[in-house]
């Protein structure tokens, strides 16, 4: 068994607690994480599941393309457009930016920013179709 010599001064332990008696901490600051799903991400699922529904739904859309486009190439006497529409080429071009940040939301919020990324897919897949966004889903919206 070996034995340590004492020696004449005792070594001072590092302190466990800060100067204000709390255990120490993690910096504040962090490195900043990146996000599981970027907005991108989230947009695209969005129009993918909303057109997926209107393809089942609607036999006119089964061969219709929805295209996802960041920016339209210009803006229009209505102001900037949300969608285009190519009936000869059978495609739907969604316009991400204008769409994510010319909508007026009123709550800021995952839930709503889908319902109206939703809500122009169907405006858009209505304005193909000749008719109006209600008749694209109407058992969706009876409850009784």
């Amino acid at each position: 068994m070996i034995r340590r010599r004492a020696t004449s001064t005792p070594r001072h332990r590092p302190a466990r607690h800060g100067r204000h008696g709390r255990e120490d901490r993690s910096p504040v600051v962090r490195p900043p994480l990146l996000p599981l799903e970027t907005r991108q991400e989230r947009f695209d699922f969005s129009v993918g599941t909303a057109a997926e529904f209107l393809r089942s739904a609607w036999p006119e859309l089964r061969e219709v393309r929805f295209e996802v486009g960041a920016m339209p190439p210009a803006s229009d006497r209505d102001g900037i457009p949300r969608w285009s529409i190519d009936t000869d080429r059978k495609l739907i071009v969604l316009y991400r930016l204008p769409i994510e940040r010319l909508g007026d939301l009123h709550r800021e919020d995952d839930l709503h920013r889908r319902m109206a990324i939703e809500g122009c897919v169907f405006r858009a897949a209505a304005e193909y179709l000749d008719r109006d966004p209600w008749d694209l889903g109407p058992e969706r919206f009876r409850y009784f």
